[in-house]
């Protein structure tokens, strides 16, 4: 009788146990850079891709929603030296809602990255919309070029002291985690100085943009709470009442 009672003991756990990994393994993540931060995932949330055929302001939609990159330089390592190098970064171009299509970073000396771009400020980055629900929503798969990704090229260098507020606020608003990271990690705001731009929306080879064109493009949200939101509960209340309704418009400054 003890070896039948330890026995169904056993498969209790076993069971418990079963549950438990299976309810961690399917259960989704909340957010890309915590809790708040502006995380477009949620289908109401995320506002409608522009037209195609617009691929500049394609490329500003694809920059404003995405939270992270994947930044490409050239090593520095011995192991590997003159050769291409990547990684993930988290970034933000401004508050949901209110981007201004320059992509800020927060990077410390430590990360590889940064010893690359202190021999060389030269990098490329890529964001997609795999990041988002949109590609899963529809089907598409990552590297298909109807799941959106544009890349952007150019230098990387620190922000100066006019911008520093900007990209603080761009990317902490995001990002709140960022602000217990380990002061003793040296942290710096950084950004993207674009030179060249390619989207990948549609089939057919990228679409090849121009900084100019790329940011004399903006998107407003009209809205109760105005122009320019801050807020990502303005925007989904916005969407509710507006159907997701978003209005893209021309402007001349950056």
């Amino acid at each position: 009788m003890a070896g039948l009672a330890r026995g169904s003991a056993r498969a209790l756990l076993a069971a418990l146990l079963a549950s438990t990994l299976l309810a961690l393994l399917v259960s989704p993540a909340r957010g890309r850079g915590g809790r708040d931060h502006g995380d477009w995932d949620e289908v109401s949330l995320l506002p409608p891709l522009p037209p195609r055929e617009d691929a500049a302001r394609v490329a500003r939609f694809v920059t404003h929603v995405s939270d992270w990159g994947a930044l490409a330089t050239i090593s520095t390592l011995e192991a590997v030296r003159g050769r291409p190098f990547a990684d993930v970064l988290s970034l933000s171009d401004g508050p949901p809602g209110a981007g201004s299509g320059v992509p800020y970073f927060y990077l410390s000396p430590l990360q590889l990255s940064v010893n690359n771009l202190q021999e060389n400020p030269y990098a490329t980055l890529t964001m997609t919309l795999a990041q988002t629900n949109f590609c899963k929503k529809h089907g598409f798969d990552p590297q298909s070029p109807l799941c959106a990704h544009i890349i952007l090229s150019g230098t990387v260098t620190k922000v100066n002291e006019t911008e520093m507020d900007i990209a603080k606020h761009s990317l902490f608003i995001r990002h709140p985690e960022m602000k217990t990271w380990p002061s003793s990690h040296n942290w710096f705001f950084a950004k993207l100085n674009i030179t060249n731009i390619w989207v990948l929306d549609y089939f057919g080879g990228p679409k090849i943009v121009t900084p100019e064109e790329y940011y004399n493009v903006t998107v407003h949200w009209k809205t109760s709470c105005g122009d320019h939101l801050v807020q990502l509960h303005c925007i989904a209340e916005d969407t509710q009442a507006q159907g997701g309704k978003v209005i893209w418009s021309q402007s001349h400054s950056k």
